[in-house]
């Protein structure tokens, strides 16, 4: 598919333009309304076809979930293995800004086959939960309060560490603008985190770098300019504050690229590398 077809969706689903200038656009760029309209299901994601765990997979235990927070209640999703310890290193998987999704919990079934326990809280709880409507979502994200928001992040962190069922290590893993916000929870206390990944997500700001506890693997898509524009600032403070991490770049890969619903954005060999490391780091630095 054109790139420049790729980076107007992505400015669309990033706020930078409305729906009404992506169709405008999009429509020039593609020579007609037709044409237009015949491209939106690939760059739309769809859920129906891609679960590469299914829900009702016998060697889970999946359950719906409730905890407390500071701010009040936060609704959440929790895959745990079937069997085997009673005690596992935890995961919370933070959302990108479409909510907390299928696809979102079709990551958190896999990671709870590697072995985890895996909280995915729905971060739109306080403004009513995740629509199915994913623009209505992308819009709700924007009016979570910042400090609030990552308060209750922090709360999920707490509810896993509090669990009976884990170990009390705890790492989190975020995608897009839930991979920034892996980045900032790794810089709050308490709870501290014992790892955080960040697939695709903006970098903190230089003076708040000095306060990350955890260490850090950072997968960034090569063509996705728009992120890409924060990471030596953010990999200059990182080394000037002598923080531990790892970063990769993923040539030829679009933000996103790990949405297997999303088929003009997938691309399964950087899919499929960043998930391997993903689970290695994860397993090192929570065992």
């Amino acid at each position: 598919m054109d790139q420049r077809i790729i980076d107007l969706y992505d400015s669309f689903t990033h706020g930078q333009i409305s729906r009404r200038e992506f169709t405008d656009r999009l429509t020039k760029v593609a020579g007609s309304a037709a044409a237009a309209a015949a491209l939106l299901p690939v760059l739309q994601n769809n859920y129906a076809q891609a679960a590469i765990v299914p829900e009702d997979d016998k060697r889970l235990v999946i359950q719906n979930v409730t905890f407390d927070a500071p701010n009040g209640k936060v609704n959440g999703y929790v895959t745990r293995p079937k069997g085997g310890a009673a005690r596992l290193p935890a995961v919370v998987v933070i959302h990108e800004n479409r909510g907390l999704n299928p696809h979102i919990k079709d990551v958190t079934r896999r990671l709870a086959l590697e072995g985890f326990l895996v909280l995915a809280p729905d971060l739109l709880t306080p403004l009513g939960g995740t629509p199915e409507n994913e623009d209505q979502a992308r819009d709700l994200i924007a009016k979570l309060e910042p400090l609030p928001n990552i308060t209750n992040i922090a709360a999920s962190v707490g509810h896993l560490a509090q669990s009976g069922s884990s170990t009390g290590k705890v790492g989190a893993v975020g995608f897009c603008w839930g991979g920034a916000r892996a980045s900032e929870i790794a810089s709050v206390a308490p709870p501290p985190l014992a790892a955080a990944v960040s697939y695709y997500g903006m970098g903190l700001a230089a003076k708040n770098v000095g306060t990350i506890k955890a260490p850090l693997l950072l997968h960034y898509a090569g063509l996705d300019e728009r992120v890409n524009a924060s990471i030596a600032d953010y990999k200059k403070a990182l080394d000037e504050a002598g923080k531990t991490y790892e970063l990769f770049m993923y040539d030829g890969a679009n933000h996103a690229f790990n949405n297997d619903t999303n088929p003009a954005r997938y691309n399964k060999a950087a899919a499929d590398l960043a998930w391997k490391r993903t689970v290695d780091f994860l397993k090192k630095n929570l065992a």
